[in-house]
């Protein structure tokens, strides 16, 4: 159902090794906040109460766990570089936790998350892949968000595939609302990643090329109606004259701070 987690592992590995000897970028990214919404779990209260097949029970108790990776990983990689992405995206990941622990609740299923500590985890490959997310992201900055798309990459690839296996209208209602905030997290570390010159990330086990070139090329949405998000950001999110590489509509605001 899942991809195995050593192939999860040996891309994170052929990562860390493919980029080499850490370089000195102390603070280049300090200033930069990459603010992104995504809560996914509007409305759920009022759908209709289904059965559950036991493929859905697994996708919900699989996806919280998983969305606590990404969120527990953020954190730390934010504790290490101070890169306020990270806790910008650690925040979203916490409510896509909360939009998928409202369906556990709903339909009195365990949490497997409750009282577990930042970094523990139920699932014994999702504990792995946590250990071997954190040795990557420890590498330097540019790992940090290599890292960083590595996991929305995996989440895209799980929620696309799970949504072809439930039909429950409120889990899929979720599920797609996570899979636009991963799509839109996925953007906001690959244009950081091009903004600072690093190497771009590349399609491995998950996505193809293809399909994250598209989810790149795409606008972001809200996670919601999927409308490109049409707030404006706070002056210290304000892109420098004349820097487009992540201003798309020109108007001096980077278009994943938007919400």
């Amino acid at each position: 159902m899942k991809k195995s987690i050593a192939t999860i592992c040996m891309a994170l590995l052929i990562l860390v090794l493919s980029t080499g000897i850490a370089l000195a970028r102390n603070g280049k990214l300090e200033n930069f906040s990459g603010n992104n919404g995504g809560g996914g779990g509007a409305g759920v209260a009022s759908l209709p109460y289904e059965e559950l097949s036991a493929v859905e029970k697994d996708a919900l108790t699989y996806m919280v766990e998983e969305e606590k990776v990404a969120r527990d990983v953020y954190n730390f990689l934010y504790e290490t570089w101070g890169i306020p992405v990270f806790a910008n995206i650690a925040n979203a990941e916490q409510r896509h936790m909360d939009a998928i622990i409202s369906l556990l609740d709903k339909y009195g299923l365990d949490n497997p998350v409750t009282n577990l500590d930042a970094g523990l985890f139920v699932n014994q490959e999702l504990q792995t892949l946590y250990t071997n997310l954190i040795v990557a992201g420890q590498v330097d900055e540019e790992e940090a968000l290599l890292v960083g798309a590595t996991i929305e990459d995996v989440d895209i690839f799980d929620l696309i595939h799970e949504l072809t296996v439930v039909d429950n209208e409120d889990i899929t209602r979720v599920f797609e609302n996570l899979l636009k905030g991963s799509e839109n997290h996925l953007r906001a570390f690959c244009s950081l990643l091009a903004m600072y010159g690093y190497d771009p990330y590349e399609a491995s086990d998950f996505l193809t090329q293809t399909e994250i070139d598209e989810i790149l090329a795409a606008p972001q949405t809200n996670g919601r109606k999927g409308s490109r998000n049409p707030g404006v950001a706070a002056s210290q999110d304000r892109l420098p004259q004349g820097n487009r590489m992540l201003d798309a509509d020109g108007d001096g605001v980077c278009d994943f701070l938007q919400q």
